[in-house]
């Protein structure tokens, strides 16, 4: 039996003074569970994990930081959600370059065979200037695509799919996050952009500052993480009619994105394909 300790009880105006403390100690911006690749062993053990993975459903949920991330800018992050492990892997395309595609795993694959195999499912959210990008910098000709936002545009009621829509919107409608989750996805995603985006005096340079801030971090991390919610809500709401289109229009997706003529910015892309 654990010895008794004698304990004088607070006044009720201390013990409000201690509940507000200590909610003013919780953080709203938790360290997200990832881990940064930036030399080749590290991309060879990431290749080796991600070639064993499951593919049904996807493991593997997908997305590039970079300055004008496209054919006219450059990649500087490409994140990875693995969704078994719950983990993000940070790829450091800016540091490693081509080594980041090119450096075999024990397996004698690379990271960009795996991106380009039809046989391993990869999750975009609006795939095409992430494909681009990859192409054009990488000669990386994504295959085995799933893009989340013709899922859910497709996924509408007839007479509602003119508009696809952003990622946010679709966070916040749609992955079933309670109202801390939300308050913690939205204050990580909108302290990224203050440091990025030129709306607010930023800078794309931010993606190739080494050491990453904690809060660039948490902003890729966050465009990954809840991508497989979203997947199954709108996979599972599409008939084999629309699932099929999806499959489709999804290919010509990535195929325009490599063509000579693609335009990876404009007003045309805020358009649904149907």
């Amino acid at each position: 039996m654990a010895a008794s300790t004698s304990i004088n009880e607070p006044s009720n105006e201390q013990g409000l003074l201690a509940i507000t403390n200590s909610l003013g100690s919780i953080s709203l911006h938790r360290t997200p569970d990832y881990e940064l690749v930036d030399t080749p062993a590290a991309i060879s053990t990431l290749v080796d994990s991600l070639d064993v993975q499951p593919t049904t459903p996807p493991s593997l949920y997908i997305d590039l930081e970079g300055v004008k991330l496209s054919r006219h800018g450059s990649i500087s992050i490409l994140q990875v959600f693995v969704s078994p492990s719950r983990r993000t892997y940070l790829v450091d395309i800016h540091t490693l370059r081509d080594e980041a595609f090119s450096t075999r795993g024990a397996n004698g694959r690379t990271l960009k065979e795996i991106l380009e195999s039809d046989a391993i499912p990869k999750v975009f959210f609006d795939v095409r200037n992430d494909s681009d990008a990859l192409f054009a910098h990488f000669g990386v000709r994504l295959r085995g695509v799933e893009d989340v936002q013709l899922m859910e545009n497709a996924a509408r009621p007839t007479g509602r799919r003119r508009f696809v829509n952003g990622l946010e919107r679709c966070i916040n409608t749609d992955a079933g996050l309670s109202l801390t989750q939300r308050t913690e996805w939205k204050s990580a995603k909108e302290r990224g952009l203050r440091l990025f985006h030129p709306d607010y005096d930023g800078s794309y340079e931010v993606f190739n500052t080494r050491p990453m801030s904690i809060d660039i971090i948490r902003y890729c991390v966050n465009d990954v993480v809840y991508l497989p919610q979203l997947r199954q809500v709108y996979w599972t709401r599409l008939d084999a009619g629309w699932r099929t289109r999806v499959v489709v229009e999804t290919r010509r997706r990535v195929q325009q994105s490599q063509a000579p003529g693609y335009q990876p910015q404009g007003e045309h892309k805020k358009y649904g394909p149907w």
